[in-house]
């Protein structure tokens, strides 16, 4: 804020210079207007906290929350975790889908640990505030981990349709060194990604309200708040943004439809099934996250408000990365079996 004598000062300088130099009253009105706008901008960007509102304010309500987002963030990480476990100690899961799962777990729960634990703590507290640097540094994760999560799915997709597809050149195609490097793209252009929008965003400046109606520092409630023109984040948002999420659709879509195509020409019933059941997880997971998202994302200004779109968000943070270990243990026989392989053996050891 202008202190009472320093703008005393500057209006007397105005009053004096205006009656000695009345041509250049306009000039020293775009000056003091200019100083003006210089210190308002200086402490609008000073900004030391964010207030998370969540899901409710009183008190009964956030105990359930509580202990509901707890009980599932555990099952989501020691679900995510147990199929790591099992891939890495199962030398037959050490095929390039089971890789690509691995890693698809691994982004699942950095996923839902990048948003849960601090509302989690926010509620325990009896405080909605996260300071400047660390709505950033969740924002950063997040956009990391969700786009990661997308390109993995395409991924998952392309190993699919080359198993299906060209099955007498799948070893060869799906080396080892080509599912690394899919994996390592994947990571790498992500954070780069989120390290673009991150740096957009500490540039704007944001108003007196520090409210997010939200349970996370999303991009898009943090926009809502800028003071300044957010037209070179939307833009960026729209074309990097949109052009990687287009990628990714475009290789699930036309990955299975060379999938179905060759399926559906498989003259027995019983090499269907067994064709399909290899996809049906990785479907599964697919419209549970692209489906979720996208409502949130996609869906029309008129129908979205503040409180749906935190609702529809729990669905592809925290459901969807819950539910992925259940999917693929429950629909695939080779996860089954080295998880009961992987309990028996701890069954064994312990006293």
């Amino acid at each position: 804020m202008i202190q009472p004598h320093t703008r005393r000062s500057i209006l007397e300088f105005h009053m004096i210079f205006r009656v000695h130099n009345p041509g250049f009253t306009n000039f020293t009105q775009l000056i003091q207007l200019s100083s003006y706008r210089q210190m308002e901008w200086k402490n609008m960007t000073s900004i030391s906290e964010f207030f998370l509102l969540g899901f409710s304010e009183q008190l009964e309500q956030q105990k359930v929350l509580f202990g509901l987002f707890l009980f599932m963030y555990l099952i989501t990480v020691m679900g995510n975790l147990l199929i790591i476990l099992a891939i890495i100690t199962d030398a037959q899961l050490h095929t390039p889908m089971y890789f690509f799962l691995a890693n698809l777990s691994l982004a699942d729960a950095c996923f839902v640990s990048t948003t849960v634990p601090k509302m989690l703590a926010n509620i325990w507290i009896q405080s909605s505030a996260i300071s400047y640097s660390g709505c950033l540094l969740q924002l950063f994760f997040f956009m990391l981990f969700v786009m990661l999560e997308a390109f993995l799915l395409a991924v998952m997709a392309y190993d699919r349709y080359m198993a299906i597809c060209h099955p007498l050149h799948y070893i060869m195609i799906m080396s080892p060194g080509l599912c690394v490097f899919l994996v390592s793209a994947s990571w790498i252009m992500n954070a780069l990604h989120s390290l673009l929008h991150t740096l957009l965003m500490n540039s704007l400046s944001f108003c007196a309200n520090h409210e997010i109606p939200h349970f996370f520092c999303d991009i898009n409630p943090l926009l809502s708040l800028s003071c300044t023109d957010p037209f070179l984040n939307e833009l960026v948002i729209f074309i990097i943004g949109g052009l990687a999420g287009l990628v990714c659709v475009l290789c699930l879509i036309i990955s299975y439809a060379y999938i179905f195509s060759t399926v559906l020409k498989i003259p027995s019933a019983q090499g269907k099934r067994k064709a399909f059941s290899t996809c049906s997880s990785h479907l599964s997971v697919v419209s549970l996250f692209f489906g979720t998202s996208f409502c949130v994302y996609f869906s029309p200004p008129s129908t979205r408000s503040a409180q749906k779109g935190t609702v529809a968000s729990v669905m592809y943070t925290v459901v969807t990365p819950m539910l992925n270990p259940f999917i693929y243990s429950l629909r695939n026989r080779d996860i089954k079996y080295s998880l009961k392989k992987l309990i028996l053996v701890r069954k064994s050891h312990s006293p």
